[in-house]
């Protein structure tokens, strides 16, 4: 079997096989992305405080939501929720909320600041689309 020939191996190139970057020029996406500017500069900060803001708007949405369908005779689909409510009602309900807000709040600081929405954007999104779930549940019965 004839000997062969091997790149040598580069902290870019480990395999030698060429598949990687050689480090001679620049990497590019060679455009395949395109990378569109929002309208307005929204800093972290500024979308955080807005997503806090959906963030009340939401779990308002869902409690109202959810109590006006059980006053209408629907259940609750959540198990933890249908047990806080049967054993609390009202109180119980907010309790959770407060929970998983609390929790949220307590998270906060372990992120970087860039990414810090992502808190009050996980807490808001699942409860405006309870809400869609709840509107929906609602006028189907009315």
């Amino acid at each position: 079997m004839p000997p062969t020939l091997e790149a040598p191996r580069t902290a870019s190139a480990p395999f030698g096989d060429g598949r990687f970057d050689s480090g001679r020029e620049r990497m590019s996406s060679d455009g395949a992305y395109s990378h569109r500017a929002l309208p307005v500069d929204v800093t972290a900060l500024a979308l955080e405080r807005l997503l806090w803001g959906l963030v009340a708007l939401s779990l308002i949405g869902d409690v109202a939501t959810t109590f006006l369908g059980l006053h209408l005779g629907l259940a609750e689909a959540n198990p933890v929720a249908r047990s806080a409510i049967d054993g609390y009602g009202l109180v119980g309900m907010l309790a959770l909320k407060a929970v998983a807000v609390g929790i949220g709040v307590a998270c906060r600081p372990l992120l970087p600041a860039i990414y810090r929405p992502i808190i009050p954007a996980g807490l808001a999104v699942p409860w405006a689309i309870a809400v869609g779930i709840n509107l929906y549940t609602i006028s189907t019965i009315v």
